[in-house]
């Protein structure tokens, strides 16, 4: 197992234990107790979880993984989600996408859509992500619009005030959101408030809003709602999505889509 994954999953079971225990890690990740002990001293070193003897507790900011962790969580299904999500989106449209690791894997399917016939513009992107810009900004038939805001580090997300103001400006054909959960009667939801603000505010200027979530995210409640489950139009989700759960979606008049 390379070092990155081994550390993405070592930051799972911390925010979902709160503590760790380098043995029962060890075991778990099917390596030696040594290697554990160097990776806890290297996310330590991070700032990402506290030593103890013998292991490993939370941090601050174990809870809400930085995103270059978060990226190595299923990927396979994040990209095909991903994919399903850019072809809802016609050449033209003006689309509004958060940051998030889905949502990066959409921008990216977004970037190699070719110009149009004789040249100019396929899309126009509005995003607060800053690394979502960066990859976009190169690509000449993609005009990029980045509102202002304040940069988290853990998301590359622009947030606050400076947001709002840009955006209640705007008009969107469609939002693409990313979130930490959504479930059928509390709606889409992140961990983070500010960041959640933000979401909202590209999710109210938008005609259609669709949501990319992995199946691990469906039926969940996270501290603070982006929206209501009213304002979703589609869900696109993966395979492993719960039918029960699907049928929920679905009754309340969303369109999901697994793939």
């Amino acid at each position: 197992m390379a070092a990155h994954t081994r550390w993405t999953r070592l930051l799972e079971i911390l925010s979902e234990q709160g503590h760790l225990d380098v043995l029962d890690a060890a075991a778990r990740l099917d390596c030696s107790a040594a290697t554990v002990r160097r990776d806890l001293d290297e996310l330590a070193r991070q700032n990402l979880l506290t030593r103890t003897r013998g292991g490993a507790v939370v941090s601050t900011v174990a809870y809400d993984l930085p995103l270059r962790y978060k990226a190595a969580r299923r990927a396979d299904e994040k990209q095909r989600i991903a994919k399903a999500a850019a072809e809802l989106i016609p050449s033209g449209s003006t689309v509004g996408i958060n940051g998030g690791t889905t949502t990066s894997e959409v921008a990216r399917e977004l970037a190699v859509r070719p110009e149009p016939a004789g040249g100019g513009i396929a899309l126009t992107v509005v995003t607060n992500a800053i690394n979502i810009a960066n990859e976009l900004a190169v690509r000449p038939q993609v005009k990029i619009v980045v509102t202002g805001g304040v940069a988290r580090p853990n998301s590359y997300e622009l947030v606050g005030p400076l947001v709002d103001s840009v955006l209640r400006t705007l008009a969107l054909d469609y939002t693409i959101l990313g979130v930490d959960a959504v479930h059928p009667l509390f709606g889409a939801a992140t961990h983070d408030e500010s960041e959640a603000g933000a979401n909202r505010a590209l999710a109210e200027c938008a005609g259609t809003v669709i949501v990319v979530a992995d199946s691990s995210k469906l039926g969940r409640r996270a501290f603070a709602q982006v929206c209501e489950t009213s304002a979703v139009s589609i869900l696109v989700t993966d395979r492993d999505a719960p039918e029960e759960t699907v049928e929920e979606f679905t009754g309340l008049g969303i369109d999901v889509l697994r793939v």
